[in-house]
């Protein structure tokens, strides 16, 4: 039976850059995989180019069962301490929108540098390899793979949560937890387009593709989210940037709330009909997008084609009042298959923030988006991935 210092399964973000780090630390280190393709959300991410982090990284851009949790990990490896590596490494980036940093280039810099760090690390790698069995010991563990039987006296659970899994994705990781006595906080899908009832969203079904920048708002006290980001029509709801964020928040059976245009729009149509004699709908598309203006006027029965001084004061006041107060309730989201990450996971109160080991089995440890922190969109998953991997490196 061959005997490793360090067990890490999964090959993702958080694995392989622990491995990597394990390694050059001078610990044996085994890394294990199920599936065909390394670090495969790493090379979809960003559209291929991979959004590896966000400059303004902090523990108020994480939701969690435990918020506190994730502070030291993201205090002692910031996103400074990635880009210099990304820049040891010759990788150009780029500052897209809000923080946002992604290659120039291709997501499969990103990958060839984490599995340079593994190689100058010494880290065995077997891929495609199947745990099919954990077993604790006095000295440590056992795992039952595809290769055969290994034994180590630290084990890292870095098997990513549960979307896309088309890519491999598996409860793996949970199931692990809950063999070892771990609680799990409920998974669910997050940074995931939300979906609404076919009849209720027939109105608003020829506006798919649209796009625009809105205020986005769900939840109360600490689960409350707001954010100002682009909105996206899609045939079957909601989606983009602004939708993706407050799916995070969002909970079955609640309200989501837009703000389409600001309420000023409706004082501003009812000051124009002073001057213009422009119909309604070219008048209101001067605030929002044509399409959406052509739409909105049908769902509140207004002629577009009304000349604008023939509309009521009161209409006018109704129309602004409904684009910068609409609210809707989502039936549901596109799921695992869409869904970018996964919210909940491994309860934190169970881990040690400083080396995110378990506090019920010695040597256990989970990292990266197995564990009960999930970052907004926008690099802030990845910098967990490197955070916690990191934390748990330093104290193998």
């Amino acid at each position: 039976m061959e005997h490793f210092d360090v067990v890490v399964v999964g090959a993702g973000a958080a694995g392989l850059f622990c491995a990597g780090l394990a390694g050059q630390r001078g610990r044996t280190v085994l890394l294990l995989d199920h599936a065909e393709k390394v670090a495969e959300k790493i090379r979809i991410s960003g559209g291929g180019r991979c959004n590896f982090t966000n400059r303004d990284v902090g523990p108020a851009n994480f939701l969690s069962d435990n918020p506190a949790f994730c502070r030291s990990a993201l205090a002692r490896y910031t996103p400074a301490d990635f880009i210099a590596l990304m820049q040891r490494h010759g990788i150009a980036f780029h500052e897209k929108h809000r923080g946002q940093l992604f290659c120039d280039d291709s997501a499969e810099q990103v990958i060839r540098m984490l599995l340079a760090e593994c190689a100058q690390g010494g880290v065995a790698h077997w891929q495609p390899c199947a745990v099919a069995g954990v077993r604790q010991t006095a000295g440590g563990f056992e795992l039952d793979t595809a290769r055969g039987t290994v034994s180590t006296g630290r084990l890292v659970v870095a098997t990513g949560g549960l979307p896309i899994p088309k890519i491999g994705a598996s409860d793996w990781g949970l199931r692990l937890a809950r063999q070892f006595g771990h609680g799990i906080v409920e998974p669910r899908p997050a940074l995931v387009p939300l979906t609404f009832d076919a009849a209720l969203w027939a109105p608003f079904h020829d506006l798919a593709g649209l796009s625009l920048e809105v205020e986005v708002q769900t939840g109360a006290g600490r689960q409350r989210g707001r954010f100002l980001e682009d909105l996206l029509f899609t045939h079957r709801g909601l989606s983009g940037p602004a939708v993706l964020q407050i799916s995070s928040f969002w909970r079955p059976g609640q309200p989501v709330h837009i703000t389409l245009a600001p309420a000023a729009v409706g004082v501003a149509l009812r000051e124009a009909k002073l001057s213009s004699q422009r119909q309604l709908g070219n008048e209101l598309a001067a605030h929002v997008p044509a399409r959406l203006a052509q739409t909105w006027l049908r769902t509140l029965d207004l002629p577009a084609t009304r000349p604008l001084p023939e509309v009521r004061d009161r209409d006018l006041a109704r129309l602004g009042d409904s684009l910068s107060r609409w609210t809707v309730l989502p039936n549901g989201s596109e799921g695992w298959r869409k869904a970018e990450v996964m919210a909940g996971g491994v309860d934190t109160h169970e881990l040690d923030s400083q080396s995110l080991a378990s506090k019920r089995v010695p040597g256990l440890h989970f990292i990266g988006e197995v564990v009960d922190v999930t970052g907004w969109l926008g690099g802030y998953n990845f910098q967990w991935a490197w955070a916690s991997a990191a934390a748990c490196a330093r104290a193998l």
